[in-house]
């Protein structure tokens, strides 16, 4: 092989690596674009659901105090009921919340993406 065969292969492996370079770059930003947006709707439910939650809290305050003619007694049963769940999201963390994260972001980081 002559000295041109070689710039231009050494070129042709340039433009590859160039491209597979791009390549990357633009799945990386394609698969942080698909990281942050659903971060940001699970973000907006969160606050939703708070807000939803909070209003049914009280609705159901309001129902209790009708039946036991009680306030505190009926917010200390809707407090109970709260801690009660948090007790068992805690408990429950890792199925609930911690697997369900990971298998997401290992989809997402780990597998091709799709052409």
């Amino acid at each position: 092989m002559d000295t041109s065969s070689y710039k231009e292969l050494w070129g042709e492996v340039k433009k590859y690596l160039t491209l597979q370079i791009d390549y990357a770059k633009l799945t990386a930003v394609e698969k942080i674009t698909i990281l942050v947006s659903t971060m940001t709707f699970v973000g907006i439910v969160i606050v939703l659901s708070t807000c939803a939650l909070f209003f049914l809290s009280e609705a159901i305050v309001n129902w209790l105090v009708t039946i036991l003619n009680n306030e505190c007694a009926a917010n200390l049963i809707v407090f109970g009921v709260f801690v009660l769940l948090l007790i068992i999201v805690f408990l429950f963390k890792k199925p609930l919340i911690i697997n369900p994260v990971a298998r997401f972001v290992t989809k997402l980081f780990l597998n091709p993406p799709k052409k």
